[in-house]
């Protein structure tokens, strides 16, 4: 601050001390937006997530009401519990979509982290919890038939998140956190390992459908392009996560691809599969039992 000294008098003239303050302010408001949207994975990595991902929460409110009528109507707590499932972790996936920032944001590590395993995780269960209650073999519908699929699921992803939370909190190593600058072995060996579990389940299930167990298994035609669908995506991930744990730059771009299709299309996918029929009225109204017996011999 600038003094005016005249005859012992001395006058303050007030002056800013950052007369550019403002404009700084803006520039690192447009500089955190450029990064985001061109740094941190780049624009369309985001862009598909995000729009995916609130394109399908849309589609969802859209026919909310119609859907909570069938369902009362219904009385089907199969749907219901599904249904449930899959509002919550849509309204999840799109908050993880929206957050991508955070991942390369410094001091965020830690919340990124907490926020992709509670993500995962809920997906995670909605695959388990599907794939058991349509291998359980007794399709009769109801709570009873719910509670092995779920209890079976939860103890699943327990265990499962209980491994991951003891290498993020106990070995410290950002499991969610993707770069091919730096190659953690012991991460990319879990992923190896998480992936080499669900390509040979969806493996073993296609092997079953071509052989004589066919019949332990439901006949329906888009259950049998979901198996088809999750073998390919997982065993990609799978030969992804190989490459990138030995420092190959296209193993990297693989497994984030991998990513992105997984968070932007696994939840429509699993909508369409096994509820999308149930909602309109027309085949499956009367229950799951006809959805799954009466379809047999479409496939057959």
């Amino acid at each position: 601050m600038p003094n005016l000294h005249r005859k012992g008098l001395v006058l303050e003239i007030p002056v800013s001390q950052n007369p550019n303050s403002t404009l700084e302010e803006r520039t690192f408001v447009g500089s955190s937006v450029y990064n985001w949207l061109f740094e941190c994975h780049g624009f369309l990595h985001n862009a598909i997530l995000i729009l995916a991902s609130l394109a399908f929460v849309l589609y969802l409110a859209f026919k909310a009401k119609k859907s909570l009528r069938k369902l009362s109507n219904g009385r089907s707590s199969i749907m219901i519990a599904y249904y449930g499932c899959l509002w919550l972790f849509s309204l999840l996936n799109l908050v993880w979509s929206c957050l991508q920032a955070w991942e390369c944001t410094p001091g965020k590590e830690l919340a990124w982290n907490i926020l992709s395993l509670l993500t995962t995780s809920g997906m995670l269960f909605m695959e388990v919890s599907l794939i058991a209650f349509l291998l359980q073999g007794d399709y009769a519908g109801g709570l009873e038939d719910l509670t092995r699929p779920f209890g079976l699921s939860a103890l699943v992803v327990g265990l499962d998140i209980i491994l991951k939370a003891l290498y993020l909190f106990g070995f410290g190593i950002p499991l969610f956190i993707d770069s091919n600058e730096e190659s953690h072995h012991m991460k990319w060996s879990l992923w190896f390992i998480h992936r080499l579990v669900l390509t040979s389940i969806y493996g073993l299930i296609l092997f079953m459908y071509h052989s004589k167990w066919r019949e332990r298994l439901p006949a329906r035609p888009a259950f049998y392009k979901y198996i088809v669908i999750m073998f390919i995506l997982n065993a990609l991930s799978l030969f992804a996560s190989a490459l990138t744990g030995h420092g190959t730059g296209f193993g990297y771009w693989l497994y984030s691809t991998t990513i992105v299709c997984y968070h932007s299309f696994y939840l429509p996918l699993l909508y369409v599969t096994f509820l999308a029929d149930f909602f309109p009225g027309g085949r499956f109204a009367s229950g799951e039992r006809i959805l799954f017996r009466d379809e047999r011999c479409w496939f057959l």
